[in-house]
């Protein structure tokens, strides 16, 4: 098979996966289910505290990293108190149906938080993030969409990437050896970009 055959077949796999996930959640039951949820994840400019960072727009975020961000924090593989402690006792069927429900907002405020850093030079520095996080950091089958996110939520969440806080070889590898400043901008870039949503 040659690649450009295997692209296509891994592209109609991953397709068809999505849409089995889709099929078998419930986005009723997964909007009923995140009512607990909107009292940080729906609050305008609500930030986290020591350290400060604001909490993170998920609308539209992709089914299947949500479903691998809440079962990170359940399994406290991924570090916020807040966030495993109201995941702990989430079943895998209520996981699957908030995520759903999730990638169904499209709705809410686009408005993200700056951070000061330089955005054209972030551009050039992501542009290897693109081959898994697409050409507008927009879509993919598993990975998160990045585009619109509140830029100090991203510089954290890097950066507990980079000292293994956050378990992705993968990510760690990618950002090995940049900057807190050369973080900054890659964060300023993916926030002027159109994309995630707050949960109203």
């Amino acid at each position: 098979m040659n690649n450009k055959a295997m692209a296509m077949a891994i592209g109609l796999t991953a397709l068809s996966n999505i849409q089995l996930t889709a099929q078998a959640a419930d986005v009723d039951a997964g909007r009923d289910a995140f009512e607990t949820c909107r009292g940080c994840h729906s609050s305008p400019g609500y930030s986290n505290v020591y350290p400060t960072y604001y909490v993170p727009k998920i609308g539209g975020q992709v089914a299947k990293y949500t479903v691998a961000a809440l079962t990170a924090y359940k399994e406290s593989n991924r570090p916020h108190g807040t966030m495993m402690a109201n995941s702990y006792d989430l079943s895998e069927k209520k996981i699957e149906n908030i995520a759903a429900y999730l990638a169904t907002v499209t709705d809410g405020s686009t408005r993200a938080n700056a951070n000061g850093g330089d955005a054209a030079n972030g551009e050039k520095l992501a542009a290897t993030c693109l081959a898994c996080h697409n050409d507008d950091t927009n879509a993919g089958a598993t990975n998160p969409r990045l585009a619109g996110q509140h830029a100090n939520y991203m510089e954290r969440a890097m950066q507990q990437y980079q000292s293994g806080a956050r378990n992705n070889a993968l990510m760690q590898s990618m950002l090995e050896g940049l900057s807190a400043d050369e973080l900054k901008d890659i964060a300023a870039y993916f926030t002027s970009l159109k994309g995630l949503t707050a949960t109203n």
